[in-house]
């Protein structure tokens, strides 16, 4: 059975009181992977020591190959935080400015003014998406690389969406063309710059550059990436679905993905950005500096790298990726040396990131116990629930708070935002109860993530 929706592993992954913190993360993990919502490899690290690393699921649907720590993944967009790490060791090394126009190195493009390699790796140049526009008219029959997205945005120049850094916008096209632009300088590809400059001084021994399609090669302990067929009820590779066959006709172009690694690898170069092996002091404290724009405004994204200031959690840098197949992201809490890397090959599932926050810095005491409401207020929720034939919760009451409760599972306790509004710090969801005009309570709504269920109140 395939499930849609999360909500059941809220039930499941209840945690458990008494369980310590490495307990509470498995359990959390092992109940989203029961229903589907996990498949990929988990590190958590303090310090730089590990805490937790573990396997969840398949590698190769074909030969039934399982997931292990050295499973290699596709990074997808996380693969743009070693993009910009190049372009940083070719500026110390005097190969380029920052405030270069691009058209110094890309002169097919020099209609677009003013647009540097800052704004490229700031996100902050205001150009197209490339995947769109070859999308219309890129023949598909062939393979695209980055020399293919330059021919298309000078035959076609399409327009700007805002003067540079006047505004932010994600670019998957500005890191395509911070990759043309590292192979101008170093005189290297990009895949072989990053070889000799990155993977290679930090012993990252299973990180590569790897377009699967366009240039294949033996890859051993790979895991696949599926996407789930909802017609064929199976996981595919992408490569078999119409609507995912871009992994194929896009697959020559690196730069803003197409990085793939490991956990282990992953931990070897978290450490390493804590040092000067790459970079100068000045260099490293430039990568993780948010952008300012023209009107002095500050943007959440530095080179590579979303960064937060978190009031709970301090500075945090950090990345998603996703691609047909991958789900991947990368959490590095600098201000209290905490890491946590999520590497998934199955598109449907989620990203348990804020679970595992919340459990690593016990965060009962970080946030607050909500609003109080009084017992009247507490009891209109008080009921049985039923979301679908085979799934119904408890609501009850617990000192000066609400629990709730399916069977055989732990409570888990509601923490109230209004009368009728509660979250649920674990996973970051929320649960509301729809009052009608005469105060009662007939039905809750349950969301998280986005999604949405409804469960009518039963007795």
């Amino acid at each position: 059975m395939k499930y849609t929706f999360t909500f059941i592993a809220l039930l499941v992954a209840q945690i458990i009181f008494g369980q310590n913190r490495v307990q509470k993360i498995d359990s959390t993990l092992m109940a989203l992977h029961s229903i589907g919502k996990l498949n990929g490899n988990v590190l958590i690290a303090e310090k730089g020591e590990v805490i937790f690393k573990k396997s969840f699921g398949i590698a190769n649907e074909e030969t039934k190959q399982m997931l292990n720590e050295n499973s290699i993944f596709e990074l997808a967009s996380c693969s743009k935080q070693f993009t910009s790490m190049a372009i940083m060791i070719l500026k110390e090394k005097g190969r380029l400015n920052l405030d270069d126009n691009i058209s110094k190195f890309i002169p097919e493009l020099a209609f677009y003014k003013g647009i540097t390699i800052r704004h490229l790796l700031n996100h902050t140049a205001g150009l197209p998406d490339y995947m769109e526009i070859m999308d219309s008219i890129f023949d598909k029959s062939k393979i695209a690389t980055n020399k293919d997205v330059v021919s298309i945005f000078a035959k076609k120049q399409p327009k700007t969406l805002f003067e540079p850094n006047s505004n932010y916008a994600y670019s998957n096209t500005g890191y395509a063309l911070l990759a043309i632009i590292i192979e101008k300088t170093s005189g290297e590809t990009y895949a072989n710059f990053l070889q000799k400059a990155i993977f290679k001084p930090l012993k990252m021994k299973n990180t590569f550059v790897y377009t699967r399609r366009f240039a294949p090669k033996q890859v051993d302990n790979y895991a696949f990436g599926y996407v789930y067929s909802d017609s064929l009820i199976n996981y595919l590779l992408p490569d078999n679905l119409e609507e995912t066959k871009m992994v194929i006709w896009l697959d020559g172009i690196v730069g803003d993905g197409c990085v793939n690694s490991t956990v282990n690898d992953l931990l070897k170069w978290d450490r390493a950005l804590y040092t000067n092996k790459l970079l100068s002091k000045a260099g490293m404290k430039e990568i993780f500096k948010v952008a300012t724009l023209n009107d002095k405004s500050k943007t959440k994204y530095g080179f590579g790298w979303g960064i937060d200031d978190n009031p709970d959690y301090g500075k945090i840098v950090f990345h998603g990726g996703g691609w047909p197949g991958y789900v991947s992201y990368f959490d590095r809490h600098i201000g209290n040396d905490k890491t946590i890397i999520i590497l998934q090959n199955h598109n449907d599932v989620t990203i348990p990131v804020k679970s595992i926050r919340s459990i690593l810095y016990n965060e009962s005491n970080l946030k607050s116990k909500g609003i109080i409401l009084s017992k009247g207020q507490l009891q209109k929720c008080v009921g049985v629930y039923e979301l679908n034939a085979a799934f119904q919760i408890e609501i009850e009451t617990q000192n000066d708070h609400l629990i709730a409760k399916t069977s055989g599972q732990p409570s888990v306790e509601l923490f109230a935002e209004t009368e009728s509004s509660f979250f649920i710090k674990e996973i970051d969801a929320q649960v509301v109860f729809n009052l009608e005009t005469d105060g009662t309570v007939k039905s809750l709504t349950f969301s998280q993530g986005g999604k949405k269920m409804e469960g009518k109140k039963i007795r």
